[in-house]
């Protein structure tokens, strides 16, 4: 194990009980708690709510992961996020069965695609939440800020004001995460995520891009070692790579990332681990 990586806690979860797992951890005050859903979904447990963001329940071909749990199971969310409107992000199918295995939950998506999912799933119908580029929003005792992200080109709509590709920094008041989504960096990037406090875990995908896959209309995200240079300049408590397991054709080697993280930045922590797996994080 690297000396600056995260010490894995509560191993490996029984897959057909990680639902109700997920429901029994304890979540302190200043803790986190997530497990890794593959790509670049996380179940999150923070301020005592259930979080799941860019989950990806569907066990469609060509899947290198498969699911473990199903939309309908779903049935302890107290927040779904999309961060943009692509099946392994937001699962259409899993939401519409989440939505009535969890009545409670709400949907945080880009407010740019906010009346295409109404109109597309009206199952959904007074529960989308909408955030832009800068705004902050207050959902169930959480501050999720938007921050635009560039999945290969900082799309945005000149008529409405609105982005597609959507990251989220969240807090409790006490801890804070930023989940980038799919997403390249580009010039005020970094001051958006800064302004919106000290982060303690972010999430961020290390897949990388290229003209084979933009020519086959696989639209990229940063590469591992501009992932690695983004947390050492946001200089987050914990790093958490993804995005390069679930296909073949679009993956990276997430020990390249390990590597130059661990030469580049010492002081910094990492997390690599394995899929549905419970880690803890506690600013104390």
């Amino acid at each position: 194990m690297k000396q600056n990586r995260l010490e894995r806690r509560g191993g490996l979860i029984l897959m057909n009980s990680l639902v109700e797992a997920i429901s029994r951890a304890e979540c302190e005050k200043g803790e986190l708690v997530f497990w890794w859903l593959g790509q670049s979904g996380y179940a999150i447990k923070i301020g005592g709510l259930i979080m799941y963001v860019d989950g990806y329940f569907t066990n469609s071909p060509g899947r290198s992961v498969p699911p473990k749990i199903r939309g309908d199971q779903v049935s302890n969310a107290d927040i779904i996020m999309g961060t943009h409107d692509h099946s392994d992000h937001i699962d259409r199918a899993a939401w519409v069965d989440i939505a009535k295995a969890s009545p409670q939950a709400v949907f945080v998506v880009p407010a740019g695609i906010v009346s295409t999912l109404e109109r597309e799933l009206p199952a959904l119908g007074g529960r989308l939440i909408g955030i832009n580029d800068g705004q902050t929003v207050n959902c169930k005792g959480l501050e999720i800020t938007g921050v635009a992200s560039a999945h290969e080109f900082l799309d945005y709509n000149p008529e409405t004001g609105l982005y597609p590709y959507m990251g989220y920094s969240v807090s409790d008041g006490t801890v804070r995460f930023y989940h980038s989504g799919d997403a390249c960096i580009y010039e005020g990037m970094i001051s958006k995520i800064r302004q919106t406090g000290h982060l303690n875990v972010a999430f961020l995908p290390i897949n990388g891009r290229d003209a084979v896959r933009l020519r086959a209309n696989c639209i990229g995200n940063m590469t591992y070692q501009e992932a690695v240079d983004l947390a050492g300049t946001l200089r987050p408590d914990l790093t958490v790579p993804g995005h390069y397991d679930m296909f073949k054709h679009n993956s990276e080697d997430p020990q390249k990332f390990a590597d130059y993280f661990s030469l580049k930045y010492p002081g910094l922590k990492y997390w690599i681990g394995n899929h549905y797996e419970e880690v803890r994080f506690s600013e104390l």
